[in-house]
């Protein structure tokens, strides 16, 4: 696993983008020795609008809760929001973008401008909508994430988030279930 990641999640409120980033910084501070932090900053949000979230992992404690990042990898897991938030703000060089979307990688590379960094795709919310009944797209994001950036195997991550949705209680087998589905579907398909 990579010893220090900084990753930064756009979507809008209800669509799950900070229970991604606090899920996923959970599911890596299990490794030993590595720190995970999810956060996101709040302001008046309400469902349906734009909000950002964040993951940092690193080998020592992490001191910084500042929303300043320099992302090795950004996701945006609502189409809508495509040439509205600015994906290459701070961006590395060899930074990654992750893009929930019907679209073809060709059609979002043009379309953002985003020809020196590597992008992946993916419909992230057929994936929920035939997983889970809905269009939530953080478990797929999470799932593609995984693949992309190489922290867990299919099986790994799945079965982390799914102990994840057990622990807290509040989910029913058919929704840990459906969640599951669209993290191994979107591993698969992210392209």
């Amino acid at each position: 696993m990579t010893k220090k990641l900084e990753i930064r999640w756009h979507g809008r409120a209800g669509q799950g983008a900070v229970t991604a980033a606090k899920t996923l910084a959970e599911l890596i501070s299990q490794e030993e020795g590595i720190y995970a932090q999810g956060f996101a900053v709040y302001g008046a949000e309400k469902r349906g609008a734009p909000v950002v979230a964040f993951t940092r992992v690193d080998e020592k404690p992490i001191r910084d809760h500042s929303e300043y990042m320099e992302p090795d990898i950004v996701l945006l897991l609502d189409p809508t929001l495509m040439g509205l938030v600015d994906v290459k703000e701070g961006l590395k060089p060899t930074g990654k973008v992750i893009i929930n979307t019907a679209f073809s990688k060709d059609e979002v590379v043009k379309e953002l401008g985003l020809e020196d960094y590597e992008v992946y795709v993916l419909d992230a919310n057929k994936i929920s909508i035939e997983a889970l009944g809905r269009a939530i797209p953080n478990t797929p994001m999470i799932g593609a994430l995984a693949k992309v950036a190489g922290l867990f195997s299919k099986e790994d991550v799945s079965k982390g988030v799914v102990e994840l949705l057990k622990e807290t209680g509040k989910f029913p087998e058919k929704i840990i279930e459906g969640n599951r589905k669209a993290i191994e579907v979107a591993y698969e398909e992210v392209k």
